[in-house]
Parts: structure tokens; sequence; C-alpha cells
């Protein structure tokens, strides 16, 4: 048995790992895939900050990207970075690569990326000791291995997820907000923004948020490269390491102009299509606004002059 990280990692990102082969439109659906209303917000924003270039980190087939080339065409630099080879249907004044750009001036964009960021899984034995917890990669057994002896685990436990009760465990964001701070110093103006769905102190699961999910539904979490692995951010610890502040989406997008609003029903009489139109698209935006949805999602803003 390994360290949940390493069999994580090795899952996801390995020479065959889930995301070397697959693309996560094919398996669950963010607000990227939901609709482009998504995409006009990010505009919306970029051009309310007077910002001209977005890399979209963790892009997938480029969905994103995409959608934002379509509504201004020629207008914006954007670069997608993932892990996977360059999208063969991707247009060609997009940019695609595997690595971060050096610096940037622009956007920093990340949607439903931290989650995926592997992380150490600590548990609370019984004796009070807090212990790495191991796991099969070929099962997803688990046992509890050494006491954590890693001063910044420690440190991060006790100050962000601290375990009082036998069996309770923290999904340590170390790894994740060294990635991010990463990010954030490569923005030598404008702003860097990481999407996802998480928690706060106040409201940590006890036991650990770790999932799996393959072609649209929950799967068995063993860490064997067939299914994705995930798990909620510490959003607040987050912020914190790089000097961010915290935002639901609902909130971020209506104020970028993203309004559920039904059209008046007056509408469908003087303008039928027009209706339909409004309709369609007051509908998609409810869906990335909603409570219980993808409108609790959590957005990690941090300005960089």
């Amino acid at each position: 048995m390994i360290g949940w990280r390493e069999a994580w990692d090795d899952a996801l990102y390995g020479p065959d790992g889930f995301y070397r082969r697959e693309s996560p439109a094919a398996h669950f659906r963010t607000s990227v895939h939901a609709s482009t209303v998504f995409a006009a917000a990010i505009l919306a924003y970029v051009r309310r900050h007077d910002l001209h270039a977005v890399v979209d980190v963790g892009a997938g087939r480029g969905e994103l990207l995409t959608a934002l080339d379509a509504m201004a065409p020629g207008q914006l630099a954007l670069l997608g970075v993932d892990v996977r080879p360059r999208p063969p249907e991707l247009p060609e004044r997009i940019g695609w690569r595997d690595h971060l750009p050096e610096q940037l001036e622009g956007l920093m964009f990340a949607n439903e990326l931290l989650d995926d960021v592997p992380c150490e899984i600590v548990e609370r034995d019984r004796d009070g000791v807090l212990r790495t917890v191991l796991v099969d990669p070929a099962t997803g057994a688990e046992q509890l291995g050494a006491p954590v002896r890693d001063p910044r685990t420690l440190e991060w436990v006790e100050a962000w997820w601290p375990l009082t009760e036998p069996g309770e465990r923290a999904e340590v964001g170390v790894a994740r907000e060294a990635l991010w701070r990463d990010v954030v110093s490569r923005v030598e103006g404008g702003a860097a923004i990481a999407v996802d769905y998480g928690h706060r102190a106040a409201d940590r699961p006890p036991y650990g948020s770790l999932r799996a999910y393959r072609d649209g539904v929950e799967a068995d979490v063993v860490p064997d490269g067939s299914c994705d692995v995930t798990a909620h951010v510490a959003v607040d610890a987050l912020a914190t390491a790089v000097g961010g502040t915290l935002a639901r989406q609902r909130d971020v997008l209506r104020d970028l102009g993203v309004d559920g609003t039904r059209p008046p029903l007056s509408l469908a009489s003087s303008d039928p299509q027009a209706y339909v139109a409004a309709l369609v698209a007051a509908s998609e935006a409810a869906e990335l606004t909603a409570s219980g949805g993808l409108g609790d999602f959590w957005w990690v803003l941090t300005p960089v002059r």
C-alpha cells in the first residue's frame, strides 16, 4: 500500500492516467459544459477589467476558450494548458501547451481544477495520533500508515482542519495551495480565478469528501486510473494562501450580468422566436446560479496589479 497522494497522482496523471486518456466532458458536467452563458460571464469580467489575455488551466477540450473565441474573435490572446494533447477541433488561433506560461498580463482561470489535484489524506487514530492513510491502488482498500511527521502537514491540519475524534479525516490542502500560489505568481497584471466546489472551516466534512466518477455517475473510489478521483477544496485556506477573496458563483455571475429571470409572457405573443431564445438563456443562467447546484461553487478571486 502507498499514500493516497501518490496513488491518486498516478491514477490521474501517470503515464496511463485517467486524464492522459479522458476529457472531463465525457464524465461529468461543469459550468463550462452547461452553457456558453458561463463563457459570456468570463468575457464580461475580462472586459470590465480591461484584460486582453486568458489562460485556461486544466482546459479539457478547450470548450471555454472556443466559446470565448467565438464571442470575441481575434480580440483576446487565448491559451489552454492541459496534460492532454491539443484537441484537433480547437481553432488555430487558440494556443495550447502542457505547462504554464512564465508570466501573464491577463486572466489565469481554472474551473474545477484544484479538486483534481491529489493531496495527502490523514486520519486521527484511536490513540489520538495523526496518521497517513494508505491505499491499495488496485482495490481501494485502506489502512493507516505511519504517524505524520511533515511539519507543513501538521501545521496545516492544526490551522485549517483540526481533527478531534478517532476516525476523523482531513484532505490536506498543502499541494493545492502550492500549485495555485505558483499560478498566481506568474500573473504580472490582471487576476487569477479558481472556481471549485469546496468547504470552509465551519462546514468541513468530518470524514473527508473523497469521491470518484465515471461516465457521469459516481463510482467506487479506486485509484486505478479507471475513474476521476476528486475531493472538495478547503477554499478558505486556499484564499488565505494567495491573498484572494471568496465569493459564491451565483453572486459573481449575477454581478457579471447572468440573469435567470424568465422573460415576460407578453414577448411570446409579440415575438415568439425571441421569447424562446430568452427562455433558453434564462434556463441556462438559472442552472449556473442555482442554490444547491452550480451556484454554490466557490470563486477564489486574486487580483494582481
